[in-house]
């Protein structure tokens, strides 16, 4: 199953792809990872989808990435009388804490932390921004507000607080419980949502105590302002376009994209750009060619993923969406200007040995004949530092723990290769020319790049870089102990 393209695919499961044959079907179709969006279904579902992902993964031979999203914080109006109000433009609205039906002149809105945090002049932004209101006057209990933009209120619609930072936990105690249940089930990646904050990823990252990574979705102004923090302490991105879009001026979202691919890059962490990258194929069997320029845009940026949501969730065309995003990357990746816009937008690392000796194996793949970069990684960080720099072979990675090649998986360009552990850089190269000629990356005429760390299987020691032959009988000759 290998791919013959560099970025990986993001699939969302859900009520259109709940079934081995079609989960399976997505699978050969490109998805290299399923997210289980725990806003929607029940555990027992989450556990039968995570099975049918486990099960395919044994019955191709490939180690499949589980993302699991979790829902974070939701915040919602009330519910009205009637089920729903008109409110025009320049009218006064109240929000409160009062436990009563709503109707054209107030609402419920039972989050005392956003009246704790409002201010006069603040944004309040209904039902995905369709409706904007501004504080005029506040207090702990309630905010006057007039309606900027007006239209149709209804029940539980959710309200976003773009100006301030809320004193809010991106946790709630059904997050908590969520990712307790998903760590024991074995998932490999945490997303967390309503980040504003570092800390509210360490917190998540002590809860999970490394049974999974922890992705911090960026999709609130706060979180952009403090991305080089979050950053730091994240295992992984994902650039989370719908909330951001709300929240922030739309013309705002295409250069933040940019800037956070960018710099996720540049520390070797994955990134992944989400939200209605082909929307229309929901309802339709073909995309707009807005959405085809969209992904290619995320692609010619060097993200390491491209996400579908509802498409292939609950769609009605999930195999024709994978199969559309694959065959873009395909085509974009053929383009002689990605490889152009890739290497420009490439940043020098020379931090540690680790840095140097990946930067030397992509120089000397680029300048002699190989055919592959092969790496062995123990924790998966050297997997990470060769696929920042997206060098033109491809990237094998070869690792002991199954967890690792799992989480590789959203790793731009990684084909993971099971290994056992080894003992001797000798056996280390051999396993490496097996792998490559075997997956069919190379023949037994060609040469690889090898990068391993002596002494072996300790995470950190990467300090080696060899340039070896495909024919075993060369490398026994050849090759120190």
């Amino acid at each position: 199953m290998r791919r013959q393209r560099n970025v990986k695919i993001v699939a969302t499961l859900g009520p259109a792809s709940s079934d081995y044959e079609m989960i399976r079907a997505l699978f050969e179709a490109g998805a290299d990872v399923f997210r289980l969006n725990m806003s929607h279904g029940s555990h027992e579902e989450i556990r039968s989808r995570h099975a049918i992902i486990r099960q395919i993964e044994e019955d191709t031979g490939r180690p499949i990435g589980i993302l699991a999203d979790l829902q974070g914080p939701k915040l919602r109006v009330g519910r009205f009388a009637r089920g729903e109000e008109e409110l025009e433009e320049g009218q006064r609205f109240r929000l409160d804490l009062e436990d009563a039906p709503g109707d054209s002149r107030r609402v419920q809105l039972p989050h005392p932390e956003i009246f704790a945090a409002l201010e006069p002049g603040a944004t309040l932004l209904v039902n995905d921004g369709k409706i904007r209101l501004r504080v005029e006057e506040c207090g702990p209990e309630h905010a006057e507000c007039i309606v900027v933009v007006g239209g149709t209120i209804s029940d539980r619609k959710g309200v976003n607080v773009p100006d301030v930072v809320l004193p809010l936990a991106a946790l709630s105690e059904k997050d908590r419980a969520d990712l307790e249940f998903v760590c024991e089930l074995g998932v490999d990646w945490l997303a967390l949502s309503f980040v504003q904050r570092p800390e509210d990823v360490i917190e998540a990252k002590a809860l999970a105590r490394g049974r999974a990574a922890v992705m911090a979705k960026i999709e609130k102004p706060a979180a952009v302002r403090a991305f080089s923090d979050i950053l730091a302490v994240a295992d992984g991105i994902m650039i989370a376009r719908g909330d951001l879009g709300v929240e922030l001026p739309v013309q705002n979202v295409p250069p933040i994209q940019k800037r956070l691919v960018r710099a996720t890059r540049a520390a070797a962490k994955p990134v992944i750009v989400a939200t209605q990258m082909l929307e229309s194929m929901i309802e339709s069997p073909v995309p707009t060619r807005a959405e085809v320029s969209d992904v290619a845009t995320a692609i010619y940026e060097g993200a390491d993923a491209v996400m579908l949501s509802a498409e292939s969730a609950a769609g009605a065309y999930p195999v024709e969406a994978v199969r559309t995003m694959h065959n873009v990357a395909l085509e974009v990746e053929s383009d002689p200007t990605y490889r152009e816009v890739i290497e420009a937008s490439r940043r020098a690392q020379r931090e540690s040995v680790a840095d140097a000796i990946v930067s030397a194996a992509r120089e000397i793949a680029e300048t002699t004949d190989v055919k592959a970069i092969c790496c062995f990684t123990e924790s998966g960080t050297t997997a990470a530092l060769v696929a920042r720099e997206r060098p033109r072979v491809p990237i094998i990675a070869m690792t002991s723990r199954r967890a690792v090649a799992r989480r590789l998986t959203l790793t731009w360009a990684i084909y993971c290769v099971m290994s056992e552990e080894l003992g001797r850089f000798k056996q280390a190269v051999v396993r490496a020319v097996r792998a490559a000629t075997g997956e069919g990356f190379a023949e037994p005429t060609d040469q690889i790049v090898v990068t391993a760390g002596v002494p072996f299987n300790q995470p950190g020691t990467t300090n080696i870089v060899r340039v070896a032959p495909c024919d075993e009988r060369l490398i026994y000759r050849a090759e120190p102990e």
